[in-house]
């Protein structure tokens, strides 16, 4: 199984977006909304789906990396906003003929206080049948904290839910649950294999400075054959800046060659 390697959209011009990703091989594109620039009305609405014409003949998955919108917020008016929001995300998606869409939970917090288990599972499980009935497939990010990042919990989300699974790899690298060694990687994937559908793949995430890229293909090996493994076969290499992009990229390609000619010989 070869996968397709993808990029972020980190310039704001779409064309320059799309000659890079050409120009270096990528095959699509994971394209994070930015929340102080969704359009507003009907026309700005058609002018986004003419820019996303743009990145044709690239294949286009939608990310909501949105800090504090929460669907399970304690608060029932937060939960409503920020379910309006997604719905407004799902039908743009739908629009211009997506088919996945990945969101977090707890996203910008430090604590899951503000936030209701009860409230999560009801209106993520809402906003998933509401995905499918536009044919967009609503999947839940694991991330470096909270619920999400205890693998036992986020198996919950997703059986209670119906939601679908992006794996962060780098996430599930720095968590807690997993540099304790109470849980491996593998625990975020193994209740649901067959409904990771995304992978977010870089190195870590450490606080302060982001995502980091693999030095060496040792550091991310593992992870990249636990994909492969499971048949995820959207790989984002999620850093946001050309050097770094490409350094993981080759790597990538590397481990690839390897996994290959183990293949054909074994």
């Amino acid at each position: 199984m070869k996968p397709k390697l993808v990029m972020c959209n980190f310039f704001s011009d779409t064309g320059k977006v799309r000659d890079f990703a050409l120009e270096h091989g990528f095959s699509g594109i994971d394209w994070s909304f930015d929340l102080e620039r969704l359009p507003e009305t009907p026309m700005q609405e058609s002018r986004w789906a003419k820019d996303q014409e743009i990145l044709v003949p690239l294949e286009v998955r939608y990310h909501c990396p949105f800090h504090q919108i929460d669907l399970g917020n304690d608060d029932p008016a937060l939960a409503e906003k920020a379910e309006t929001i997604f719905r407004r995300i799902i039908r743009l998606v739908a629009k211009v003929g997506g088919e996945y869409m990945s969101i977090h939970i707890g996203l910008g917090h430090n604590s899951t206080e503000p936030l209701s288990w009860e409230a999560t599972i009801d209106n993520l499980r809402r906003l998933v049948q509401f995905g499918a009935g536009q044919r967009v497939k609503v999947c839940l990010e694991n991330l470096v904290w909270g619920w999400t990042s205890k693998p036992n919990l986020f198996e919950k989300l997703i059986r209670l839910s119906g939601a679908d699974v992006t794996l962060d790899i780098g996430h599930a690298y720095a968590c807690e649950s997993v540099q304790s060694r109470q849980y491996i990687v593998e625990d975020f994937v193994s209740p649901h294999a067959d409904r990771v559908f995304n992978a977010h793949v870089y190195h870590t995430e450490i606080p302060g400075q982001g995502h980091i890229p693999p030095e060496k293909r040792e550091d991310i090996e593992d992870r990249l054959a636990l994909l492969q493994e499971i048949g995820c076969k959207w790989w984002v290499l999620e850093i946001r800046e050309p050097e770094g992009l490409l350094k993981t990229r080759k790597i990538v390609d590397d481990y690839l060659r390897q996994a290959n000619q183990v293949t054909v010989h074994g």
